[in-house]
């Protein structure tokens, strides 16, 4: 599978953590996301994608491609028998300039491009990338493409200053204390919050907290998970064990599991890093 990936230049850095090429065959048929700390777009190049936002929603075929704000829940990805597309890793204030509703309306509800873009402009870049030139070619087109549709988003340096502060704490900060330093009321922060990221302060503490301890997860050997949950900051292993399963719809023994079948099965591959296969 080819995976291709670079940083935007300024100002689109400050946005984004990546934009990305992804073709072949996916090592699976269906993988799952557990949320992250991030938002995510999606340009379809090949046959239709499948997203499942949750087990309480059906399955929705996506074409054209795909928009996601930060989730709460894991996502259900179905692949066709080879994908290709381009995408963008936006952090998670980073979607907001390029959105034409307040992230809060999309939270666990992905939606095509085109609801966001509308037909003709998505129909045309999706062209201009068919015909492109290669990888690179395709990544400049689409930076491109944000940079003309990046607009002024009132609140984004406050939501970015408060979002960058939880995150070099890897969520460990009192969410009382941000609102007090950015000099706003804790009221007025989650509402900027749900308006730019589509969550409040204290879920996205949740989710980089998660994400930091489960990276720290080496897979391939013993994994002590007191230490873990204790260096983590959660009260207990049990109070880990109910946030992970929150976040992963799996207890961390299996979590491990499915990972090492991932490595073991597909050693080396584009996507080892996050995604967990569908039993």
């Amino acid at each position: 599978m080819e995976y291709v990936s670079r940083v935007p230049r300024p100002p689109l850095d400050r946005l984004i953590d990546d934009l990305y090429y992804l073709e072949g065959a996916p090592p699976y048929a269906r993988l799952t996301l557990p949320p992250m700390p991030a938002a995510l777009l999606i340009v379809n190049l090949g046959a239709p994608f499948r997203i499942r936002a949750g087990t309480d929603i059906e399955t929705a075929e996506y074409a054209d491609g795909c928009v996601v704000t930060m989730p709460t829940r894991a996502l259900e990805f179905g692949y066709p028998l080879r994908t290709r597309s381009v995408g963008v890793h936006f952090k998670p204030w980073g979607l907001a300039p390029f959105l034409p509703m307040p992230a809060a309306e999309l939270c666990d509800r992905p939606v095509t491009v085109e609801q966001v873009w509308g037909r003709p402009a998505i129909a045309e870049l999706r062209d201009r990338l068919a015909t492109a030139d290669g990888p690179h070619e395709m990544l400049t087109l689409l930076e491109e493409e944000l940079m003309r549709r990046l607009c002024e988003t009132a609140g984004l340096g406050l939501v970015r200053h408060t979002s960058s502060v939880i995150a070099a704490t890897s969520g460990a900060v009192a969410i009382g204390d941000l609102s007090v330093a950015a000099g706003v009321s804790s009221t007025h922060l989650a509402q900027r919050f749900k308006k730019l990221i589509g969550v409040t302060p204290k879920r996205l503490a949740r989710t980089y907290r998660f994400a930091a301890t489960v990276f720290a997860i080496n897979p391939a050997g013993p994994i002590d998970w007191g230490d873990l949950a204790g260096g983590a900051g959660y009260f207990d292993q049990a109070h880990f064990g109910h946030e992970f399963r929150a976040f992963t719809g799996l207890t961390p023994t299996r979590y491990v599991e499915v990972r090492r079948r991932f490595l073991r099965e597909h050693p080396g591959h584009a996507l080892d890093g996050w995604p967990l296969p569908v039993d």
